[in-house]
Formats: structure tokens, C-alpha cells, sequence
């Protein structure tokens, strides 16, 4: 065989794209520990901060914290003032790294590759025999790095954005329907809705007992604890209460009959119901899916989306960039005839669907 011709650009800008994403491994473990340790927080609204000033306030060693932000300098996540030698966090910084409110917070999130490597013996088995993994079966950072990152979005979006555009949904929660969140996981989303709708119950539905038991003390914590439960049950035999909203939120794809889902959601819908599907940004085609949003999201899939589907069967395994076309499908064979796009986000995209 003919040794093939090196491009010895293209192989220098692939190596060192390469390097720039083992770097962002590095940066994720400097971003959890600034977290953890309160250098964020410590840093916010306060100006420029020498590496002694920073350490002081959030009651760490000064030699370890100024190495901590030379690297976090060096990847532009705060600030370095050469000719005072201090450090600052920008507003825009902080939003990203401090204020667990803001929607855009992600230290969090890095508890999920954490949990990827942790599981990295269960992918290579899964990968060489076919096998699924299960939700419950991952390093328990996996479960609370995607309930954080989610936990945000949902926040500043679903009730004043994402409920609004599915047509006449918002008055009937407000008149008292009863709510189904399937795959409800830590159950943020059911407890958003709890808050915001005092007439209506909302029922938490999942398979693990650990997301369950969080979500309880959520609700506990929210002060809805009355008007949101939560129980384990499959997407396909929760019990029938009517529902007049049944919601998905980034979980169909999970499932390893998705199409059994959506009929189970058909037999339990009210009339003149709706099931609000959230999932995943995703293009119809692989090609149009080639970015750093794509990139994360096939990763994901491959670890926790197609290996939790196929652990439970894994009849159809859409994955986590399934696309409208095919999300559409799954509906239309459970004998829905209404599918829309009602709204979208860089993130996700938001469906109204009725019978």
C-alpha cells in the first residue's frame, strides 16, 4: 500500500485543534473547583483582585490559587491586568461562572464528562458487546451534572416562553388540569410548573429511585410539595389521571420504544389535551449537525441517550439528535395528527402535539 501524502498544514491545525480540546478537559476540572471552592463567587461585582486577595476570601492557599487563575487567564474565563498583576471577573463572566441563577451557568455541568469517565468501562463493554446502559447504573454525577444543566434553561424559559406558545395551554393550567411530566428526573421542570400554576396538580413520573427522591425534596424545598408527586413508572404504564398536559422534557429520546410512549400518552390524554415534547436542538441531517452544539450532543447520546435506550429494549433508538422529521414520525404512528413547532432555543426545540 502507498504511503499517503501528508498535508503537513492540515495535520498541524488538526493537532492543534486536538490540543485545544484535551485543554478543555483541563479547564473543566479548574471551572469545578472554582466552583466548589467559591473563586468565582469571590471574584464577582468586586473589581480587580490580587491572587493573595482573591485566596483570602474564599479561604484558600495563595500559591494553588494563583496558578488557578493563570489558567483560567490563559483561557480567557477572567481577566489579567499585567501592570498591577490582579485578576478580574466580568459581568459576563460572572453570569457564566458565579450566578447559579443566570441561565447560562455551567460549572455544574462538568459533572457530566466527570461521570462519562468515571463509566468509561461500562461504554467499552457496551460499545464491544451491544448492551445498554441504564440511567441508575452511571457514576451518580452523571443523574445531578444534567439536572443542573438543564435546571436553568428550564427556569428562565418554560413558563414565560415555552408554555405561552402552545396554543390555549396557559388558561387551562390556570382553570386546574392535572400535569404528567414523564422522565421527570430531578423533577425542576414539574416544580417550575407547580409554582407558577396553583390550580392545576402536576405528577412526576420516572424509573429511578434516586432522581425520585431529589425531586421530592425539591418540591419539599419549593413549597409545592401538595400539588406536585412523584412515582416510579415506566413512560408506558403511568397511571391514567386525565392528563390535560403531558410533557416530555428531554427524555423521549431516551426511551427504547418511544413510539409505545407516545401512544401510552395518547390513551391517558384528556380531550382536547396536549403533550408538550422538549427536546434536544437537532437538524433532520448528520451534516447539519456538524457544530460544537451537535458535537456535544452526539457524544451524550452515545454514552447515556442510546445506551439507556437500549437497555430498555431498544425497539427504536432515536438518540439524542433524533430531528423534527423523526420526532414527528414517532408521533404520527401513535396516531397524533397534530405536530408543531412552537418554539426553539440554541439548546432545544419545542413541540405542541395533539391528537
Amino acid at each position: 500500500m502507498d504511503t499517503p501524502v501528508i498535508d503537513q498544514t492540515k495535520l498541524e491545525a488538526f493537532a492543534m485543534r486536538a490540543i485545544g480540546d484535551l485543554t478543555t478537559g483541563y479547564t473543566g476540572i479548574m471551572v469545578s473547583l472554582g466552583s466548589k471552592l467559591g473563586l468565582y463567587k469571590a471574584m464577582a461585582g468586586a473589581g480587580p483582585l490580587s491572587a493573595r486577595e482573591v485566596a483570602k476570601r474564599a479561604g484558600c492557599g495563595e500559591r494553588y490559587v494563583r496558578e488557578w487563575l493563570n489558567a483560567q487567564a490563559a483561557g480567557g474565563y477572567v481577566g489579567y491586568h499585567a501592570l498591577s498583576d490582579t485578576y478580574e471577573l466580568s459581568p459576563e463572566q460572572a453570569m457564566v461562572l458565579a450566578d447559579e441563577e443566570s441561565p447560562l451557568y455551567i460549572p455544574h455541568a462538568w459533572n457530566v464528562p466527570a461521570a462519562m469517565w468515571a463509566d468509561e468501562n461500562k461504554a467499552l463493554d457496551a460499545f464491544r458487546t451491544g448492551r445498554g446502559v441504564a440511567w441508575g447504573e452511571h457514576d451518580a454525577r452523571m443523574s445531578c451534572g444534567v439536572a443542573a444543566f438543564y435546571r436553568n434553561g428550564y427556569r428562565a424559559s418554560l413558563v414565560p416562553q415555552w408554555l405561552p406558545a402552545l396554543d390555549g395551554v396557559v388558561a387551562q393550567l390556570e382553570a386546574g388540569i392535572n400535569v404528567a411530566d414523564v422522565g421527570c428526573g430531578h423533577g425542576h421542570s414539574t416544580v417550575l410548573m407547580a409554582q407558577a400554576f396553583a390550580n392545576s396538580r402536576f405528577h412526576g413520573f420516572d424509573t429511578h429511585a434516586g432522581s425520585l427522591a431529589e425531586a421530592q425534596r425539591n418540591a419539599a424545598m419549593g413549597g409545592v410539595a401538595r400539588r406536585a408527586e412523584f412515582s416510579m413508572a415506566r413512560a408506558v404504564d403511568y397511571p391514567d389521571q386525565r392528563y390535560g398536559l403531558i410533557c416530555f422534557f428531554d427524555t423521549l429520546h431516551d426511551l427504547g420504544d418511544p413510539v409505545a410512549a407516545a401512544r401510552h400518552a395518547a390513551e391517558v390524554l384528556a380531550p382536547g389535551g396536549t403533550v408538550m415534547l422538549v427536546e434536544p436542538f437537532a437538524n433532520d441531517r448528520v451534516e447539519d449537525n456538524l457544530n460544537p452544539v451537535g458535537q456535544m450532543y452526539y457524544a451524550g447520546s452515545a454514552l447515556m441517550c442510546c445506551a439507556h435506550a437500549i437497555s430498555e429494549g431498544g425497539k427504536l433508538v432515536l438518540g439524542g439528535q433524533a430531528g423534527e422529521a423523526r420526532l414527528a414520525d414517532v408521533f404520527r404512528k401513535a396516531g397524533f395528527t397534530h405536530f408543531r413547532r412552537a418554539a426553539e432555543t440554541p439548546f432545544n426545540l419545542i413541540f405542541e402535539v395533539r391528537r
